[in-house]
């Protein structure tokens, strides 16, 4: 593990995972498995050795213990999770096509993350944190956690905290106006945009390079990444721009990718891999998930891509 600590903040959830592939309307029986964005994004940090602090609230019942205990199994740091009565763990139902692709149905009224507030956070949870990562999923479960989120952001930018942000838009949560006017606000916090080309072409209506690169000065964005599947990733850093093939993998559930994506583009850019080796690096991990199902179980460890990218010799027998 490095001594390197990332901090991350949101919802965790029960996703329940269909047995079988087609319209979950056909689907009769499901396993329990644990999800979420920030969870996944967390998970794949410690995975890959970094140290990780997660801030959530979890409901007081037999699923928030799952995850409670799930999260603290991977090693990641819990000191600012809780549980909390009366108020259930949030849940999805996932749909699984065929070639990998699928739907998500959330059950999350009344989320325990709904008992954060901006007294919750204080400067001292930051301490020795050299990356604060958010995503807007938080912001789309409800409206009050904007203020929370600026809470975050404003004390990240009076200690020098890099940040990075993934929009990761949930349209069954909010609009896409409503996330443009939160969005607008967050973006000249952010240091690393780690986006979907999908994403940013919602958000700003015109991805032609020229628009792109307009934001990112506009909004002082250091690192503009965009990731766009098997087409690969597109960066552009210190006003250059740079490209990266998608590895061929056998798709079996692309839930999760992005969020390993982002881990590793994170793992990379705190360990000092140029850019080239950072988009490969993350090319990697983000590909390398879609290969297992389910949100965070393909979440590889270190020494996994290390040996796909020919780096380690793993010995099998």
């Amino acid at each position: 593990m490095t001594s390197k600590i990332v901090w991350t903040l949101g919802d965790a959830l029960i996703t329940f995972n269909p047995s079988t592939t087609g319209p979950m309307r056909y689907v009769s029986s499901f396993e329990r498995k644990v999800g979420g964005a920030e969870l996944n994004f967390a998970i794949g940090c410690a995975r890959l050795g970094l140290q990780t602090k997660w801030m959530s609230r979890l409901g007081g019942d037999e699923f928030g213990k799952v995850i409670y205990n799930f999260a603290r199994g991977e090693g990641i740091d819990m000191s600012f999770v809780k549980l909390v009565e009366g108020y259930p763990t949030s849940l999805n139902f996932k749909e699984i096509r065929e070639d990998g692709s699928g739907k998500t149905f959330y059950y999350r009224n009344q989320s325990p993350i709904l008992t954060l507030s901006e007294d919750d956070i204080s400067k001292g949870m930051f301490e020795g944190v050299d990356v604060i990562h958010l995503t807007g999923v938080f912001l789309a479960i409800a409206p009050q956690n904007l203020n929370i989120t600026m809470r975050v952001l404003k004390i990240a930018k009076e200690n020098d905290i890099t940040v990075s942000f993934d929009p990761n838009i949930r349209l069954k949560l909010w609009t896409i106006e409503e996330a443009k006017r939160a969005y607008a606000k967050i973006f000249p916090f952010v240091d690393i945009l780690l986006t979907g080309f999908d994403e940013i072409e919602l958000i700003l209506e015109n991805a032609s390079k020229d628009s792109l690169e307009r934001f990112a000065s506009e909004n002082d964005i250091a690192q503009l990444i965009i990731k766009d599947g098997s087409n690969g990733v597109q960066a552009y850093i210190n006003e250059n721009w740079y490209k990266k093939e998608a590895f061929k993998f056998k798709v079996i559930d692309t839930v999760g990718a992005g969020d390993g994506f982002d881990a590793a583009y994170i793992y990379s850019f705190l360990n000092d891999m140029s850019i080239d080796e950072r988009l490969t690096f993350a090319n990697a991990v983000g590909g390398l998930v879609t290969t297992v199902s389910g949100d965070n179980e393909g979440l590889p460890e270190l020494e996994d891509v290390e040996a796909f990218l020919g780096k380690r010799k793993i010995i099998e027998r």
